[in-house]
């Protein structure tokens, strides 16, 4: 009996044989697979835009109508502007954290629940491409939460969202966004149940957010609150987006001192980067 022949591909006049078993027909970047995730993720999102991109806007211009009118009160200023000047770009940024966060640790959580992980994991997409797209829709959906935000205070009374340094508001938001992309996506390998993400959002990612400098300025505060303060990395990026548009903030007024922040920042996301990789290349409480 004859043994059996590997199956040959013609490409250009030329037999090429198909790789074997187990190894990957695709080389470098998987871009229709990627874009298709990417795309996936997006409409996820848009299908309930009321819920995911309006009620947020909704929220946090709350916050900024409570505070103004407990705490801006008789013309008080901070940083040499009116309160409510002030306090716009650290919500508009809160609220561009918090919803990344809240895209990015819903995807893999929602396969294990619903029991469609395998539609996520068996496409033909390299550990990389698979966070690059998840990343990437949490990065448009904090977008478009900043761009609803910032259009709705705009009109607010006392709100001037002039933009002196351009840059910065776009690089300390894109990192803040990515950050959270990044710490939701590990939350969503590890948690097992909604109750386990909504402990991370409750107990971490709000607390952070909120004692982060968003309302006040560090110097206010005790020393020993102050060094606290500065270990966090919300406070970076939210004092950087501030600077954006006030050109001044806590962490200094020249663009040297910003730019030391906005290089640490990606330097810490590079490394969160790195670890959500190792994790998910691992299969850990995916593939077990």
């Amino acid at each position: 009996m004859p043994e059996p022949v590997e199956p040959v591909q013609q490409a250009s006049g030329e037999g090429n044989r198909l790789p074997p078993r187990g190894v990957p027909v695709f080389t470098g970047i998987n871009r229709i697979g990627l874009w298709s995730l990417y795309i996936k993720e997006v409409r996820r999102f848009l299908k309930v835009q009321t819920q995911t991109i309006w009620a947020p806007a909704v929220t946090t211009l709350l916050f900024l109508v409570i505070f103004t009118v407990a705490l801006g009160r008789e013309g008080r200023e901070v940083l040499g502007v009116p309160f409510a000047t002030f306090v716009a770009p650290g919500l508009i940024v809160m609220g561009m954290m918090q919803n990344s966060f809240a895209n990015s640790s819903f995807t893999l959580l929602g396969g294990k629940i619903q029991g469609t992980i395998i539609d996520l994991l068996m496409p033909p997409l390299s550990d990389g491409e698979l966070m690059a797209g998840i990343v990437g829709a949490a990065v448009t959906r904090a977008a478009m939460v900043g761009g609803a935000v910032a259009l709705a205070m705009a009109f607010y009374p006392g709100v001037d969202l002039a933009a002196p340094h351009l840059w910065a508001i776009v690089w300390f938001g894109l990192m803040g966004a990515v950050m959270l992309a990044l710490m939701g996506l590990l939350t969503s390998i590890w948690a097992e149940k909604f109750d386990h993400n909504a402990a991370v959002t409750n107990f971490i990612v709000a607390p952070l957010s909120l004692l982060s400098g968003t309302f006040y300025v560090i110097d206010n505060l005790a020393p020993a609150f102050q060094a606290i303060s500065r270990a966090n990395p919300f406070f970076y990026v939210i004092s950087g987006f501030r600077y954006g548009f006030l050109g001044q903030s806590d962490i200094g007024n020249t663009d040297l001192a910003v730019s030391h922040a906005a290089l640490g920042l990606l330097a810490f996301n590079l490394v969160l980067a790195f670890l959500v990789y190792r994790v998910l290349r691992s299969g850990w409480k995916l593939k077990d």
